[in-house]
């Protein structure tokens, strides 16, 4: 988590300056696209900072009221800058559409293009360090600030060639480029918003539930996964699962069953925590036997 909130003081700082620098050129050198994306950046501060605030919840142990700890904050946070791109995106496309009813034909100053590379290479830097950190610390709210760096990176290149066609008198294509930065706000904060509400309503991927049932079936005694489910919790994943063993082993013998499934599933980083439920296993034959 502490890992997880460097990444995105990273984002902030990198966003507090290009939106900064994206505005001012772009107002002054009269760049729809470059503002825009300079918006787009000046709300990205904000969902970094949500980002962070549920980093740092998430680190809270468990208490009274959470008893399973606080980490499902992240995905809160999550959840939250997926709503606040969205809010930004419908304003970029409004006033793309706006833009081009009114047929504006402004050439946007040569600086401006030149504003708009030098941004799509310090976001490419900071995409490629939040997802690799993102990725080895299983964080979810960071992977996701790693898919609105690579958008962004997107945008950048977007605004280029809008500000690179107008000066050649293609006028129209700055404020097109402005309503792509637009579209490409809102498919990533769908995207986001989706991968958060699915984790906030106990969905689970079926791929990975079955490679977490081979686990389960590899670890010897287990003779069947009668039921198997799984959910998570923050970058954190929770197992509940019912096997069946020999109906001869002891209490004993279960229990040291049951411990080498869970040592088999914790071995995985990402699940935190297993419950497993022990039946005994009856073949169907025996089992009419037993009814008769």
């Amino acid at each position: 988590m502490k890992q997880g909130e460097r990444g995105a003081w990273v984002s902030i700082f990198a966003y507090l300056f290009l939106s900064a620098l994206k505005l001012s050129v772009g107002h002054y050198a009269g760049s729809k696209a470059l503002f825009a994306d300079g918006l787009n950046n000046a709300t990205d501060i904000v969902a970094s900072v949500a980002v962070l605030i549920g980093l740092r919840i998430a680190r809270k142990p468990a208490d009274e009221d959470h008893k399973y700890g606080h980490r499902r904050a992240e995905t809160i946070a999550t959840f939250a800058a997926a709503f606040i791109m969205a809010s930004v995106a419908v304003d970029v496309l409004w006033d793309g559409v706006q833009s081009l009813m009114r047929g504006e034909a402004i050439t946007p100053d040569l600086i401006s293009m030149w504003t708009a590379l030098f941004s799509a290479g310090v976001m490419v830097c900071v995409y490629l360090y939040n997802s690799r950190l993102g990725k080895r610390i299983k964080s979810q709210a960071l992977q996701a600030a790693a898919a609105d760096n690579r958008a962004d990176v997107l945008v950048s290149l977007g605004a280029t060639v809008g500000i690179l066609g107008a000066r050649f008198g293609w006028h129209w294509l700055d404020p097109v480029m402005a309503l792509v930065v637009g579209v490409i706000i809102a498919k990533t904060a769908y995207e986001i918003f989706y991968e958060a509400a699915h984790a906030l309503s106990d969905g689970y991927d079926e791929r990975e539930l079955g490679e977490i049932r081979q686990l389960i079936q590899s670890s010897d005694g287990v003779l069947e996964v009668r039921d198997l489910k799984a959910r998570r919790h923050g970058s954190d994943v929770h197992v509940d699962a019912v096997i069946a063993v020999d109906a001869n082993l002891s209490v004993q013998e279960s229990h040291c069953l049951t411990d080498q499934v869970e040592q088999t599933l914790t071995d995985r980083e990402e699940i935190e925590q297993v419950m497993i439920h022990v039946e005994p296993f009856v073949p169907t034959g025996s089992e009419t036997e037993t009814q008769k």
